[in-house]
């Protein structure tokens, strides 16, 4: 993808997208902009991987997990047993093979946006981090608190999103995929 085409990702984006699935990426393309200035990194590329980040969760299930097999994508045992987590990873293979993004950075910010991973760029946390604060998000009683502390230092917040994360799973019995519990051992150090 050439840069200074975020407008035409846009219009794409908003096609493949129902409504409110489209304000959820605007707002997290939104604040993962904002996040970039705040910390000096190219708002551009910011954009668009909050642009993309969700680009494969309006998929079905069958055909995430088809895809995920045509193109030998790894689905692990927790994403076998709950295929919607693998729109960050058929996401990323369509950022790159759709969408034309050959940016290692932003396909890897898609890839891992809901599980993290150890030694993330600043680019991954700031789209992990905007995916879960931005404006029209309301998921956690701590969202103000969060909100703030992702503007003031980036690696608590990025722990303390994981914190509520886990906390949140195990609280509701879901599986936790094991690349979140791992990011979160490598970072809350």
């Amino acid at each position: 993808m050439e840069r200074g085409n975020i407008a035409e990702l846009r219009a794409k984006i908003k096609k493949s997208q129902d409504k409110k699935r489209y304000e959820h990426t605007l707002g997290v393309t939104y604040t993962a902009a904002c996040l970039a200035m705040c910390y000096d990194i190219d708002t551009e590329r910011a954009e668009i991987a909050g642009l993309l980040h969700d680009c494969a969760k309006c998929l079905s299930n069958d055909k995430k997990v088809s895809l995920c097999k045509k193109q030998s994508i790894e689905i692990n045992m927790t994403e076998a047993k709950n295929p919607f987590l693998l729109h960050a990873k058929a996401g990323a293979y369509l950022a790159e093979h759709k969408y034309g993004v050959r940016d290692e950075d932003i396909l890897n910010a898609v890839r891992y946006h809901t599980t993290g991973r150890p030694g993330m760029s600043m680019l991954e946390k700031i789209v992990f981090i905007a995916d879960y604060i931005e404006p029209g998000r309301n998921h956690s009683a701590r969202l103000p608190e969060l909100r703030r502390l992702a503007f003031q230092d980036l690696d608590k917040a990025l722990v303390e999103i994981l914190r509520d994360t886990l906390r949140y799973l195990k609280g509701t019995g879901n599986e936790i995929d094991p690349m979140t519990q791992k990011t979160y051992d490598y970072y809350k150090k």
